[in-house]
């Protein structure tokens, strides 16, 4: 079994290979808005721990998941704060106006 990190670019990887066959680095380039270099480090990683493979073609470099035995451990957590907002509305302040009516 493999332990990969939740909330990582590698589960990100790991999880975008398991969903779509066949990729290249570039496609998981534009899908995760990541560049080129941080991917080709993670997976020749990836390959010196016979994960995947590397296919490549003269044009492009195809990744083949070779194990399928994965366990994401950790908690994910959120990078970004959220700001929530208390009530939808904002509480409003009632103003009595008095009107004259005037008759001629």
């Amino acid at each position: 079994m493999i332990e990969i990190v939740k909330g990582t670019l590698e589960e990100q990887i790991i999880k975008l290979l398991q969903k779509t066959y066949p990729i290249t680095i570039s496609d998981i380039e534009k899908e995760l808005h990541v560049s080129r270099k941080m991917i080709v480090r993670i997976l020749q990683k990836f390959q010196v721990k016979s994960i995947i493979q590397l296919e490549p073609l003269p044009d492009k470099t195809y990744i083949r998941l070779l194990r399928y035995d994965f366990s994401f451990i950790g908690k994910k957590r959120q990078r970004k704060f959220i700001k929530h907002r208390h009530s939808g509305k904002k509480e409003q302040k009632k103003v009595k106006v008095n009107y004259k009516l005037y008759h001629d």
